[in-house]
Order: structure tokens, then C-alpha cells, then sequence
């Protein structure tokens, strides 16, 4: 098809609003494209359809740009159109194409153009998107049936302060990328394509993962100094996975088979105490050692976490150390795939950095799995005198997408 038959499949409505869901081609024009953009696979970037979506347990990129959407529309046919819309989109963006078919040439100079051009010459960049529901859009559009008894607003934890502002959300959409140019071009088409239909509740840029999602990764740091993610679960490990990253097909919805559920936390660091806490503290608080990375009483980032031994004043790792009410020994054996950012959003207006950890984690279960270990870690650990939770969400993620299949459609057709 040439390139001017793909542009007549946009919508007038959509070329003289700019944005709006009619920018979206009203379906047809845009999925024309999809074809070709799926056979350019190249190292920079990272297939869009599959089993289960893309940015779950691919290697942790280095950038993300998160957005977490309410949806304004009422009816189940328009949000269906954008939810195409934005599939046929992110499969040519993650493919390092323009967002639409005529990107930035649009329907002449005296419209928009179609794709607002900050990511043109660039490569993909491992860039993926992947899509989650919140609890609330079930409520709406004939869902309640298909709503999970595990997609449930998170209870509130001990010492929680959670700002409205930045929790919830109908839709999330989590783009990865080792461009941060890239990630936030993918958010903000998205986001424009999808104006009238939906806004942006809020969103968090992160830099500098804090986990490792394959054994081919470095272990990386948090902005506390200290290696983040040393005990993920990797994506070779496929039993670890399979038990507790995918949903399974008996678990409750089928419509869900093969999809997560993703816990999203904003979490504050207190930069300033920390830094003026001795070497000494800060490694019992964490029950590591701030250079190697050990466990405690050890000297390999992976020697094993010896939760038994003690010396002269008490055990290697304290009661109330981080890692130990975290690990899978001390929770019966409950683990979650970790995918965080750091983040530095600037000051509060009393010199302290707005900075800390974007904390991002899939399971198969939040309520048996995450919910069991942030009560732990709520009541008992020593790092919250150096943190507070500011912000939290949990989505319901669906499956990867056969050929002709777009976000959603195992929960939207019968």
C-alpha cells in the first residue's frame, strides 16, 4: 500500500485536532503499517507481539517513562478504538518508526503532524511498552464480570503517606528505553493520541535501573549507594518465572492467562539523614555491605543470605535488616520480579532532594505475594526511618499479542 493510501485512512477529525483519538486514524490507516514494522528486527530493538508482553521480563533498560491514565470516555467503543489505536502505534514505535504512517510529513503544513518528532533518526533503543488496568476500570464498560479478585486497591501499609495526586490510575502504560528521548516521545504520542478519551493522572521519569531482570546484567545501585536487585528473579530462571510472574490459566480470569499483575510505589528517600548515617549503620541497616555488596559476614555479592549465623554482638544480619525482611527465606518463599527506577524530580522547597526509588515489581498474585511482604518490611524494617511511601498503584497486565490481537482484546471480545 503507498503512502498515500495509508493517510487516507486518518480521520479529518483527528488531522485538524492534532491530538484526539481521531489522530488515531480511526483504526484502519495506522494497522496498515503493522505488517513491516514487525519484520525489522535489529538489536536495538525488542519484539513487540509474543506470549506476554514485552517489558516484563526483558532485560532492564536504562530509562522509563511511566504514565498512569485516568479514562474519560463512556463508551466500551471508543476506548476499544483507542486501545487498537495504541496498539498499532506502539508496535511502529518500539520497531524505532514514527508513531503513524506519515509521521512527521502529517496531511501537509497546515495541520499537525502526525508524530511530534523529537525521536526521528533515533534507533529504538530496546524501547518497549507495556500495558496494565487499574481496579477501577472495571467498574465501567460491562468489566465488573472480568474484574480479578487479585486487582484490588492495595491495603494501606504502616507509615504510608500516599499522595492521591500520584496513585491509581484506570490504564498504566510503562515505556522502557535506553534513550530517555525515546521513552518520553512514546508516553507523550500516546498521550495525544489519546486526548478527550483519556488524560494523564500522573507519571514518574526514572533513570539508572535498580535491578537486573537476566543473569547477562550487573547487579546496579540505588541512590542510598547500594547495590538493588542482587537476589531478582531472572528471566532464565523460566520455573521461577512461571510460578511467580505469570498469571496461570486456572488462577481466575482466563482473559488474563498469561499476563502479571504490576505494583507500581513511589518510594521517597530521606537522601539527607542517610547521608549523615555512619558506614557501620547504613550496612546493618540493609544487612549488605555498601561496596562488594555481600551479605554481611561475607565477602561475594552472591554468597548465599545466612540468615542463621551470629558473631560476638548478634547475627550477621539484624532482626530488622532490609534484606532479610525481604527475602524469600524469611516470606515462606514468596519472590516478585523487581523492574525499578531511581529518581531525582528536584527539591521540596526546603533544600531536600524530591529523590528515591520508583519501585516496580510483577507477580502473579499482589495480594499473596507483595501485599505478605510489604507488611513485613512496613512493620519491622530499619530503612523506613530513611524512606516514606509516597505514591502506589496496582494493574492488571494481559497477555502478549497474537498477530491480529491488540491491548486488551483478551479482556474486551468475548
Amino acid at each position: 500500500m503507498s503512502p498515500g493510501s495509508e493517510r487516507r485512512g486518518i480521520s479529518r477529525r483527528g488531522l485538524i485536532g492534532g491530538a484526539g483519538i481521531g489522530v488515531a486514524a480511526a483504526g484502519a490507516g495506522v494497522l496498515v503499517g503493522r505488517g513491516s514494522a514487525a519484520t525489522d528486527a535489529t538489536p536495538d530493538t525488542v519484539p513487540f507481539r509474543g506470549a506476554h508482553q514485552a517489558g516484563i521480563v526483558t532485560p532492564v533498560q536504562d530509562r522509563l517513562h511511566f504514565a498512569a491514565f485516568d479514562v474519560h470516555t463512556e463508551t466500551r467503543a471508543e476506548l476499544v478504538e483507542l486501545l487498537r489505536t495504541w496498539t498499532a502505534m506502539a508496535e511502529r514505535m518500539t520497531a524505532g518508526r514514527e508513531a503513524f504512517p506519515d509521521g512527521a510529513v502529517g496531511a501537509g503544513e497546515y495541520a499537525p503532524p502526525t508524530d511530534t518528532g523529537e525521536a526521528l533518526d533515533l534507533p529504538a533503543s530496546r524501547l518497549t511498552l507495556t500495558i496494565g488496568f487499574g481496579p477501577a476500570l472495571f467498574d465501567r464498560f460491562g468489566l465488573a464480570a472480568r474484574k480479578p479478585a487479585a486487582l484490588a486497591p492495595l491495603p494501606k501499609f504502616t507509615g504510608d503517606a500516599l499522595d492521591p495526586a500520584r496513585s491509581g490510575g484506570d490504564i498504566a502504560i510503562q515505556a522502557c528505553s535506553d534513550d530517555p528521548q525515546v521513552a518520553v516521545h512514546a508516553v507523550r504520542n500516546l498521550a495525544r493520541a489519546g486526548f478527550g478519551a483519556v488524560s494523564v493522572r500522573w507519571s514518574q521519569l526514572g533513570f539508572g535501573r535498580t535491578s537486573t531482570t537476566s543473569t547477562a546484567q550487573a547487579t546496579p545501585r540505588n541512590l542510598l549507594g547500594f547495590k538493588d536487585g542482587t537476589r531478582n528473579i531472572k528471566a532464565e530462571d523460566t520455573a521461577a518465572v512461571d510460578r511467580f510472574v505469570w498469571v496461570g490459566p486456572d488462577d481466575d480470569q482466563p482473559w488474563l492467562a498469561g499476563g502479571s499483575y504490576l505494583v507500581a510505589r513511589r518510594i521517597r528517600m530521606l537522601i539527607e539523614p542517610w547521608d549523615r548515617t555512619s558506614l557501620h549503620e547504613q550496612e546493618r541497616v540493609i544487612g549488605r555491605t555498601k561496596g562488594a555488596g555481600a551479605p554481611l559476614g561475607y565477602s561475594d555479592e552472591f554468597d548465599e543470605l545466612d540468615l542463621q549465623s551470629a558473631g560476638p554482638d548478634g547475627p550477621f544480619i539484624d532482626r530488622d535488616a532490609h534484606v532479610r525482611l525481604a527475602s524469600a527465606e524469611e516470606l515462606g518463599g514468596i519472590q516478585i520480579l523487581r523492574r525499578g527506577y531511581n529518581f531525582t524530580d528536584g527539591s521540596d522547597g526546603f533544600g531536600h532532594l524530591d529523590a528515591g526509588l520508583f519501585f516496580l515489581a510483577y507477580c502473579r498474585d499482589p495480594l499473596t505475594q507483595f501485599v505478605p511482604m510489604q507488611e513485613n518490611l512496613a512493620r519491622r524494617d530499619a530503612l523506613n526511618e530513611y524512606i516514606q511511601h509516597v505514591g502506589s498503584a496496582v494493574y492488571a497486565c494481559p497477555p502478549g499479542l497474537g498477530a491480529d490481537e491488540y491491548w486488551g482484546s483478551t479482556l474486551f471480545e468475548d
